[in-house]
């Protein structure tokens, strides 16, 4: 059973290697095969990202509940570390994690000889089912070679039908076979591979992370010293072509459009991931400093770091912001793994400043298989596990109190992790009775993604302070929905909210997403705060602007929004077209606050007039665009019941486009 990652030369843990390899590995020289032929010899950093939008601002129509912060989790889905794969072994122990690294080989998946697109996926689903059954999802990498193979899969992977195809040569220093990366025949097989491997598996909730892997020793893209680097040494170059590894590297960007995949370098096939906003990065020497003086391998040559270092090639290449759009996995470099968060904040000898290279890099995820014995509770740890990937807090609810029928529910969530929630998870709200049964649920339409990490930290080469200098970035993030409370029985709730980990549908087992709230509980929901259901004076109803009971004049009509609730609006209203609400209830009577809900690029203006009455001029500032929603309130005087009238217009110029009203 393996019990440790041989990875590269200099990352086999030494106490379990041979003699021989222990020999072998002390006369790898530092640096020796990271720093290519042809690498970019000036810097085209992109410098600080442009901030995204601030989205809409908190419905003040509703009642705003503050939540108190705590700290996350440690096992929160998709971050954090990674243990590796032992088939039949407990996953749960050790460090808390809920990811679980492995490896397969080729092979093992194409294993007919006489037919390169016979695929057995048996080996893949049998890790990913067991892994599913702790609740983890699994971070994997195909390989070719593997030196000494990994205990569990094989050595030599080359696929079987590969023979008499495909030329294959000797890697006599890891003593490893090396296929011949540029034959046509081979890259064929390859992408066909891909192809399949992605119609399978794309999206599939077993699997959080894909290593591109495939190419060179371990699936790492090198196949030292057998590699680019010849101007020192005697030995050939393994290696494909850029041309042909990019060929590679867009077969999986193709293949892959929603799990998130990374391959190991920047500057991998000549930097064919440069243009690839989905392709992530993977350093697998994460925040390690070697060669003397020493020089770290993660961090820029401004901060110490080797000219070869990951970050560096991500300044050459222009990608350092590739975290705002794909995952920044990895490992934590084997011979450091046990003392890498002794320091922390900062580092020590053979460690580097462990916050810069999580902040840097804007790590989610890393391989470690040290964590197996770190303390749980060592606040040093924890603080780094809690800064990796997403860190999302709920600071307010906005809902009413009292509520029947329609009524608007809002959230505002701030990140305060180092990257983004990468997918997509449906987010949820729901009703708590007093025995904790949820009686009524409603998906949402929001979309965790959007809310990005608060602060960033600069590079020292964007030249905008003396490290460490943090740049405001992300904003808290508003979301609102109307939730309908029909059939709900009247009665005092818990309203809760929840983002649902897919891994639920596969093993009830599941880690839960849980955001970092006193109000947290372990299956996942998040207590928003009391709501009585039933008739009260703080009873609200919304109306959608483009239910089938309006009245639509001139050119006014509906339209697809994005970012309105139900997914519509009704835009082209003014130039003397309406819209009217019809059967708006009034309540008992009397003056009454509506909130509209609109979108609009530039400001504008409308006339609000209650069943015919006087119209009152009502401005609306701009929105972000024509698919984020703002709020304004304008007071009305409705009559007793339901048989009131609301119109939205403009007799001289274009009034906003309208999503709805809330009559509280």
């Amino acid at each position: 059973m393996r019990t440790f990652a041989q990875r590269r030369g200099r990352n086999v843990l030494a106490a379990l290697c041979s003699t021989a390899l222990a020999l072998a590995l002390a006369a790898l020289p530092s640096g020796s095969y990271a720093a290519p032929a042809g690498a970019p010899s000036a810097a085209t950093a992109q410098g600080a990202p442009a901030r995204p939008s601030p989205g809409p601002s908190p419905d003040p129509a509703l009642t705003a509940h503050t939540l108190t912060r705590a700290d996350a989790p440690l096992d929160n889905p998709l971050k954090g570390f990674a243990r590796f794969y032992q088939p039949g072994g407990n996953q749960n122990t050790g460090y808390p994690h809920s990811l679980t690294w492995s490896y397969f080989g080729l092979s093992e998946v194409m294993n007919d000889s006489s037919d390169c697109e016979h695929y057995d996926w048996d080996v893949l689903d049998d890790a990913l089912n067991e892994t599913a059954s702790y609740g983890n999802q699994a971070a994997i990498r195909f390989y070719i070679e593997y030196p000494g193979g990994s205990g569990t899969h094989p050595g030599n992977a080359i696929p079987p039908c590969f023979a008499g195809h495909v030329a294959n040569r000797t890697n006599t220093y890891w003593n490893t076979t090396s296929p011949d990366y540029d034959s046509a025949y081979l890259l064929d097989a390859l992408k066909d591979f891909i192809a399949a491997f992605g119609a399978r598996y794309d999206n599939d909730p077993r699997i959080g992370f894909i290593h591109m892997g495939l190419v060179g020793l371990w699936g790492e893209w090198h196949t030292w010293p057998y590699d680019t680097d010849t101007s020192g040494d005697s030995y050939p170059d393994y290696m494909p072509t850029d041309a042909h590894g990019a060929e590679i590297i867009r077969a999986y960007n193709s293949a892959f459009t929603r799990t998130k995949i990374e391959v190991r370098y920047p500057e991998s096939a000549g930097g064919a991931a440069d243009s690839l906003p989905a392709v992530g990065y993977h350093d697998d020497s994460f925040c390690f400093r070697e060669g003397s003086p020493l020089a770290g391998v993660t961090l820029p040559t401004s901060m110490g770091g080797a000219s070869y270092s990951q970050l560096q090639k991500a300044l050459d290449h222009g990608v350092e912001n590739r975290w705002t759009t794909a995952s920044m996995g990895g490992e934590v470099r084997p011979e450091i793994q046990s003392t890498a968060f002794d320091n922390w904040p900062g580092g020590s000898g053979a460690v580097d400043n462990m916050k810069a290279c999580l902040e840097l890099e804007h790590t989610t995820w890393k391989i470690n298989e040290g964590s197996a014995n770190y303390d749980p509770n060592s606040a040093k740890v924890g603080a780094a596990v809690r800064q990796m990937g997403y860190d999302l807090t709920v600071d307010h609810a906005y809902f009413q109190d009292t509520a029947q029928g329609s009524t608007k529910v809002g959230v505002r969530l701030t990140n305060n992790g180092v990257a983004p929630f990468y997918y997509p998870w449906t987010v949820s709200l729901g009703l708590k009775n007093a025995s904790g049964q949820v009686v009524k649920s409603w998906a949402t339409p929001w979309d965790l993604r959007k809310a990005m990490p608060v602060k960033i930290r600069a590079f020292p080469d964007w030249g905008v302070g003396a490290d460490p200098t943090y740049l405001d970035y992300g904003y808290p993030q508003y979301f609102d929905t109307s939730v309908d409370l029909s059939g709900v029985t009247a009665g005092t709730y818990q309203l809760v909210m929840k983002a649902k980990n897919p891994l639920e549908d596969v093993d009830a087992s599941a880690k839960k997403l849980r955001f970092a709230n006193t109000g947290q509980n372990q299956d996942g929901w998040l207590a928003l705060g009391a709501m009585t259901v039933g008739s009260g004076t703080g009873t609200s109803h919304s109306y959608e602007a483009e239910a089938a009971g309006n009245t639509l004049t001139g050119t006014a009509r509906t339209a697809d929004c994005t970012g309105c609730s139900g997914g519509s609006k009704v835009g082209y209203v003014g130039n003397g077209a309406a819209l009217t609400f019809n059967g708006v209830d009034g309540g008992s009577g009397g003056t009454r606050t509506v909130a509209i809900q609109y979108t609009t690029a530039e400001a504008r203006s409308a006339t609000v007039q209650a069943n015919g009455g006087t119209p009152k001029t009502v401005a609306f500032a701009p929105a972000a665009d024509w698919n984020t929603t703002r709020t304004t309130t304008v007071s009305l005087n409705l009559n007793a019941g339901t048989g009131n009238s609301v119109t939205v217009a403009n007799g001289s110029g274009w009034a906003p486009d309208i999503d709805r009203i809330t009559v509280t």
